[in-house]
């Protein structure tokens, strides 16, 4: 499992995946989300600006990313 450390809770879904290189552009973030292709705490999660705090686990193509509070 990957940790992201985001500074300040919460940050929206699509900004994590866009700003820790997960995918290409916020637009292809929001994209799959969309498509149901990311999930939140082991749920399928279709809501782009889900507000994720500390704790929360994010898994995107087999990979898990733990975000942790710096």
């Amino acid at each position: 499992m990957k940790e992201i450390f985001i500074t300040r809770e919460p940050v929206e879904l699509y900004k994590i995946l866009k700003f820790e290189g997960i995918v290409g552009s916020g637009g292809e973030a929001k994209g799959v989300i969309s498509d149901g292709l990311v999930l939140l705490n082991g749920v399928q999660e279709t809501r782009k600006r889900k507000k994720i705090v500390s704790g929360d686990v994010i898994e995107f193509m087999q990979v898990q990313y733990k975000i942790l509070l710096r």
